[in-house]
C-alpha cells in the first residue's frame, strides 16, 4: 500500500507540473513579447522625436519698423566703439507699390520662418509685428541669446536711380575690428543665401559685398549677413517684390541657401 500511495502522489505531482507548463510558458511568451512591444514603441518614439527634433536655429531679423516707433535715439557701432548710430533707420519704401520697407521685410521673414520651421529648423524671430520697439543692437543680442546658430537680417535696398536693381548681401569683412572672426563663415552663409534666392525668385545678383558700419553686424556673436532682397526704388523689383507668388519663392530660396549653408559646411547630413 505505501509503494501505491507514492505512485499516486508522484502521478499527481507530475500531471500538476505537466498543466503548469504550458501556462508557465504561455505567461512568459506573453510578458515576452509585452517587453518587446514596450522596446519597439519606445525606439520608434525616440525615432519619430529625432525625426522632428530641430535641426538648427534660424535667427531671422526683419528690418526696421513702423514709421510710428520713435527709434531716434543712438547706441555703439560695435562693442566698446565711441562711434554712435541710431538705434533703428526708417527703411525705404516701394517708389511704385508705396509698400513700405517694413512691411515688406516683415512678411518675407513670416514666409521665411514658415518655410524653415516645415524643414525642421527651429527659428528665432527679433521681431513678429510692426510696431515692436528694437534697435539694431538689441536684435543681435537675441539672436544669440535665443540659441541661434546664424543670424539672417532681411532687408530691402533704395537709390535715387532707379534703374539699378538686383539683390546683394552684406558681411563683416575680415578687418571688421568688432567680428573679424566672424567673416569668414559670414561670407560662407551669404554665399549660399544670396546665390539660391536669385536662382529661386529670379532676381539679378549683385553679390556678397564687405560692410563694417552696420550695427547690427558688429554686435553679432553669429555667423551673419544682410539680405538686400531688391530695390524699391527700381520699377521691375519693386512689383516683383509685391507678388505674392514671387514672395512665396523669396522665402523658399533663402531657405534653400540656409540648407546649402550648412551642407557645405558639414554641419547636416
Amino acid at each position: 500500500m505505501p509503494g501505491k500511495r507514492t505512485c499516486f502522489c508522484l502521478a499527481a505531482l507530475l500531471t500538476a507540473i505537466c498543466a503548469a507548463v504550458p501556462a508557465m510558458a504561455q505567461e512568459s511568451e506573453a510578458q515576452e513579447e509585452s517587453e518587446l512591444q514596450t522596446d519597439t514603441a519606445a525606439w520608434t518614439g525616440a525615432e519619430s522625436e529625432s525625426e522632428t527634433e530641430p535641426k538648427f536655429v534660424v535667427a531671422i531679423d526683419p528690418g526696421h519698423q513702423g514709421s510710428n516707433v520713435d527709434m531716434s535715439g543712438t547706441e555703439p557701432l560695435g562693442p566698446g566703439s565711441s562711434e554712435m548710430k541710431a538705434k533703428a533707420a526708417t527703411g525705404t519704401q516701394g517708389r511704385f507699390t508705396g509698400v513700405p520697407e517694413y512691411e515688406l521685410d516683415l512678411t518675407i521673414s513670416l514666409l521665411l520662418r514658415d518655410e524653415l520651421e516645415e524643414r525642421g529648423y527651429e527659428v528665432v524671430m527679433t521681431r513678429e509685428d510692426n510696431d515692436t520697439a528694437i534697435s539694431n543692437v538689441e536684435r543681435a543680442q537675441l539672436a544669440y541669446e535665443q540659441g541661434g546658430d546664424i543670424f539672417l537680417r532681411i532687408h530691402a535696398n533704395g537709390l535715387d536711380d532707379a534703374s539699378v536693381s538686383g539683390a546683394l548681401a552684406m558681411v563683416p569683412s575680415p578687418q571688421n575690428p568688432y567680428v573679424g572672426s566672424l567673416a569668414e563663415e559670414s561670407y560662407a552663409l551669404a554665399d549660399c543665401v544670396l546665390n539660391a534666392y536669385c536662382e529661386k525668385a529670379g532676381f539679378e545678383s549683385r553679390g556678397v559685398q564687405y560692410y563694417d558700419d552696420m550695427t547690427g553686424i558688429n554686435w553679432s556673436k553669429l555667423p551673419v549677413m544682410i539680405l538686400e532682397m531688391g530695390f524699391m526704388t527700381n520699377e521691375s523689383d519693386d512689383l516683383r517684390m509685391a507678388d505674392p507668388n514671387v514672395q512665396t519663392l523669396m522665402a523658399e530660396g533663402i531657405a534653400d541657401g540656409v540648407d546649402a549653408y550648412f551642407l557645405q559646411r558639414g554641419k547636416m547630413e
